[in-house]
């Protein structure tokens, strides 16, 4: 067991270091498109760690990667939606099992029943992979245009977040998002919760 563990983070590993090589090449932003698209679905590696290299590497053009990132975030997001609503019992539970992500996904369905499509929001903001999220909504048939707005907003902000620290603050922020980046995600999460309570109840 402890073999198959260590063998699949050895794995990510490869697969990290390979994502991060993108940004010194010339397809940096198809690349960061492709991976923000697969990981919302089935990728391990998450798209920060793209999107940070190339904001450290053309700072002025952060915002524009962190609009690239949130484009393909989202449409990965319809996919893995698509995974869900129509694949759940075949590709979707095959996926989450072999990531580990079964606690995830019970928990991610408590969520679902107390927030519908806008627990896609926290999706945004917490440790639990996008992933686990979009494959769950269409398991769970969540009102997709619903699903799509909150990723939209919760995506987007995520990725323009770290976009906006690095344009303003540049290569001297990384540490801090290294270090910080779960407690703020954290923070983001306490208030978009809040958020999408006020707008269920307006909606």
């Amino acid at each position: 067991m402890e073999h198959a563990v260590t063998a699949k983070q050895n794995i990510i590993k490869r697969l990290y270091d390979w994502v991060l090589h993108w940004a010194e090449t010339p397809y940096g932003t198809p690349a960061l498109f492709i991976l923000a698209f697969t990981e919302s679905s089935f990728f391990p590696v998450p798209p920060d760690v793209l999107l940070i290299a190339l904001c450290l590497s053309i700072p002025t053009r952060s915002f524009y990667y962190a609009f690239i990132c949130s484009i393909g975030s989202v449409l990965g997001g319809a996919f893995g939606y698509l995974i869900g609503i129509t694949f759940m019992d075949t590709i979707g539970m095959k996926i989450l099992a072999f990531y580990g992500f079964n606690e995830q996904y019970t928990y991610v369905q408590q969520l679902y029943m107390k927030y519908d499509a806008w627990a896609v929001g926290i999706a945004g903001f917490t440790p639990i992979p996008y992933k686990v999220f979009t494959i769950s909504a269409g398991a769970f048939k969540i009102s997709f245009p619903v699903f799509i707005i909150a990723s939209v907003i919760s995506r987007s902000l995520r990725f323009f977040i770290v976009a906006g620290l690095i344009y303003i603050f540049g290569k001297p922020i990384k540490g801090f998002i290294d270090r910080y980046f779960n407690l703020l995600c954290i923070i983001f999460t306490v208030l978009l919760i809040g958020g999408f309570i006020v707008i269920r109840y307006l909606f």
